[in-house]
Protein backbone atom coordinates (compact mmCIF):
# COMPACT_ATOMS: atom_id res chain seq x y z
CA UNK A 1 0.00 0.00 0.00
CA UNK A 2 1.44 3.55 -1.03
CA UNK A 3 1.29 6.78 1.16
CA UNK A 4 -1.60 8.29 -0.52
CA UNK A 5 -3.77 5.37 -0.50
CA UNK A 6 -3.43 4.69 3.06
CA UNK A 7 -4.15 8.37 3.13
CA UNK A 8 -7.68 7.48 1.44
CA UNK A 9 -8.13 4.27 3.28
CA UNK A 10 -7.29 5.49 6.71
CA UNK A 11 -10.70 6.36 9.73
CA UNK A 12 -10.85 6.31 12.61
CA UNK A 13 -10.99 3.03 14.96
CA UNK A 14 -13.38 3.08 17.43
CA UNK A 15 -13.65 -1.11 17.76
CA UNK A 16 -10.83 -3.48 18.57
CA UNK A 17 -10.25 -7.22 18.76
CA UNK A 18 -8.42 -8.09 21.96
CA UNK A 19 -5.33 -9.35 20.20
CA UNK A 20 -2.27 -7.36 21.13
CA UNK A 21 0.11 -5.27 18.56
CA UNK A 22 3.06 -7.55 18.04
CA UNK A 23 6.14 -6.24 19.18
CA UNK A 24 7.88 -5.03 15.63
CA UNK A 25 4.90 -3.76 14.33
CA UNK A 26 5.08 -1.44 17.21
CA UNK A 27 8.44 -0.94 17.20
CA UNK A 28 8.27 0.43 13.29
CA UNK A 29 5.36 2.59 14.17
CA UNK A 30 7.19 4.03 17.09
CA UNK A 31 10.43 4.14 14.41
CA UNK A 32 7.78 6.02 12.06
CA UNK A 33 7.26 8.49 14.95
CA UNK A 34 10.76 9.41 15.67
CA UNK A 35 11.90 9.84 12.02
CA UNK A 36 9.53 12.52 11.87
CA UNK A 37 11.08 16.38 11.14
CA UNK A 38 10.76 18.89 13.90
CA UNK A 39 11.60 22.60 14.10
CA UNK A 40 15.27 22.73 14.69
CA UNK A 41 15.36 19.01 14.49
CA UNK A 42 14.90 19.37 18.82
CA UNK A 43 12.53 16.38 18.65
CA UNK A 44 10.46 17.61 21.84
CA UNK A 45 8.58 14.80 22.07
CA UNK A 46 8.15 11.51 24.15
CA UNK A 47 5.92 8.72 23.77
CA UNK A 48 4.43 6.46 26.45
CA UNK A 49 3.09 3.22 25.82
CA UNK A 50 -0.03 1.93 27.35
CA UNK A 51 -0.45 -2.17 27.78
CA UNK A 52 -2.21 -2.24 31.07
CA UNK A 53 -5.74 -2.87 31.29
CA UNK A 54 -5.64 -0.84 34.18
CA UNK A 55 -4.82 2.24 33.05
CA UNK A 56 -6.23 1.92 29.63
CA UNK A 57 -9.54 1.96 31.80
CA UNK A 58 -8.85 4.75 33.49
CA UNK A 59 -7.63 6.80 30.53
CA UNK A 60 -11.26 6.02 29.08
CA UNK A 61 -12.62 7.59 31.59
CA UNK A 62 -10.36 10.86 31.16
CA UNK A 63 -12.35 12.25 28.39
CA UNK A 64 -16.11 12.00 27.09
CA UNK A 65 -14.68 10.70 23.88
CA UNK A 66 -12.31 8.67 25.10
CA UNK A 67 -14.74 5.54 26.59
CA UNK A 68 -13.21 2.42 23.50
CA UNK A 69 -9.35 3.56 25.04
CA UNK A 70 -10.53 0.48 27.48
CA UNK A 71 -10.59 -2.14 24.88
CA UNK A 72 -7.85 -0.97 22.53
CA UNK A 73 -5.34 -3.37 23.43
CA UNK A 74 -2.52 -0.14 23.02
CA UNK A 75 -2.56 3.59 23.63
CA UNK A 76 -0.17 5.92 22.31
CA UNK A 77 0.54 8.59 24.53
CA UNK A 78 1.89 11.53 23.06
CA UNK A 79 3.87 14.14 25.15
CA UNK A 80 5.52 17.20 23.94
CA UNK A 81 8.44 19.19 25.96
CA UNK A 82 7.21 22.74 26.18
CA UNK A 83 10.69 23.54 27.36
CA UNK A 84 12.62 22.27 24.43
CA UNK A 85 10.54 23.58 21.65
CA UNK A 86 7.88 26.06 23.38
CA UNK A 87 6.40 27.45 20.14
CA UNK A 88 6.56 24.14 18.14
CA UNK A 89 6.17 21.33 20.42
CA UNK A 90 2.40 20.60 19.61
CA UNK A 91 2.91 21.13 16.05
CA UNK A 92 6.40 18.69 16.24
CA UNK A 93 4.60 16.01 18.35
CA UNK A 94 1.50 15.85 15.87
CA UNK A 95 3.60 15.63 12.66
CA UNK A 96 5.18 12.48 14.67
CA UNK A 97 1.80 10.76 15.55
CA UNK A 98 0.62 11.37 12.12
CA UNK A 99 3.47 9.08 11.19
CA UNK A 100 2.67 6.80 13.64
CA UNK A 101 -1.29 6.70 12.14
CA UNK A 102 0.16 6.14 8.10
CA UNK A 103 2.74 3.78 9.63
CA UNK A 104 -0.13 1.57 11.57
CA UNK A 105 -2.35 1.65 8.47
CA UNK A 106 0.72 0.18 6.29
CA UNK A 107 0.72 -2.83 9.33
CA UNK A 108 -2.89 -3.56 8.99
CA UNK A 109 -3.58 -1.54 12.42
CA UNK A 110 -6.40 0.59 12.89
CA UNK A 111 -6.17 3.75 14.88
CA UNK A 112 -7.93 6.65 16.71
CA UNK A 113 -6.50 9.97 17.83
CA UNK A 114 -8.19 11.29 21.00
CA UNK A 115 -8.13 15.22 22.33
CA UNK A 116 -10.77 14.64 24.63
CA UNK A 117 -8.91 13.88 27.85
CA UNK A 118 -8.22 15.33 30.95
CA UNK A 119 -4.34 15.88 30.87
CA UNK A 120 -3.88 16.66 34.77
CA UNK A 121 -5.55 13.17 35.15
CA UNK A 122 -3.28 11.32 32.67
CA UNK A 123 -0.10 13.28 33.92
CA UNK A 124 -0.92 12.02 37.22
CA UNK A 125 -1.48 8.82 36.02
CA UNK A 126 1.34 8.31 33.87
CA UNK A 127 3.60 10.02 36.16
CA UNK A 128 4.29 12.62 33.54
CA UNK A 129 7.10 15.19 34.20
CA UNK A 130 6.15 18.95 34.41
CA UNK A 131 8.18 20.05 31.54
CA UNK A 132 6.10 17.42 29.24
CA UNK A 133 2.85 18.54 28.17
CA UNK A 134 -0.05 15.49 26.69
CA UNK A 135 -0.80 16.59 22.86
CA UNK A 136 -3.05 13.81 22.17
CA UNK A 137 -3.90 9.88 23.03
CA UNK A 138 -3.90 7.19 19.95
CA UNK A 139 -5.83 4.33 20.03
CA UNK A 140 -3.88 1.52 18.59
CA UNK A 141 -5.34 -1.98 17.53
CA UNK A 142 -6.61 -4.47 14.89
CA UNK A 143 -10.10 -3.23 13.80
CA UNK A 144 -13.29 -4.80 15.03
CA UNK A 145 -14.72 -6.30 12.12
CA UNK A 146 -18.53 -5.73 14.87
CA UNK A 147 -20.01 -2.35 13.48
CA UNK A 148 -19.43 1.11 15.01
CA UNK A 149 -22.80 2.45 14.41
CA UNK A 150 -21.84 6.42 16.33
CA UNK A 151 -18.82 6.60 13.64
CA UNK A 152 -20.70 4.99 10.66
CA UNK A 153 -23.49 7.86 11.19
CA UNK A 154 -20.85 10.40 11.48
CA UNK A 155 -19.30 9.73 8.33
CA UNK A 156 -22.61 9.78 6.77
CA UNK A 157 -23.58 13.05 8.47
CA UNK A 158 -20.24 14.81 8.02
CA UNK A 159 -18.73 13.33 4.50
CA UNK A 160 -15.27 15.08 4.07
CA UNK A 161 -15.34 18.75 2.00
CA UNK A 162 -14.46 18.62 -1.47
CA UNK A 163 -10.92 19.59 -2.85
CA UNK A 164 -12.63 22.97 -3.72
CA UNK A 165 -13.39 24.22 -0.53
CA UNK A 166 -10.74 23.69 1.42
CA UNK A 167 -8.18 25.37 -0.66
CA UNK A 168 -7.44 28.86 -2.53
CA UNK A 169 -4.87 29.87 -5.50
CA UNK A 170 -2.57 32.79 -4.04
CA UNK A 171 -4.62 34.31 -1.99
CA UNK A 172 -7.94 33.28 0.42
CA UNK A 173 -10.77 32.53 -2.13
CA UNK A 174 -9.43 32.84 -4.91
CA UNK A 175 -9.88 29.36 -6.98
CA UNK A 176 -8.01 28.16 -9.99
CA UNK A 177 -9.74 26.04 -12.38
CA UNK A 178 -6.58 24.27 -13.26
CA UNK A 179 -6.20 22.23 -9.50
CA UNK A 180 -10.16 21.61 -9.10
Amino acid sequence: MDVFEAVQKRHSTRTYEPTSVPEEKLERILEAARLAPSAGNIQPWHFIIVKSREKRETLAKSGRYARFLAESPTVIVGCGDQKASPNWYKVDVSIAMQNMVLTAMGEGLGTCWIGSFNENQVRRLLKIPDNLRVIALMALGYPSEKLDIGSSILHFVRRKKSLKKVISLDEYGKSNKSIV
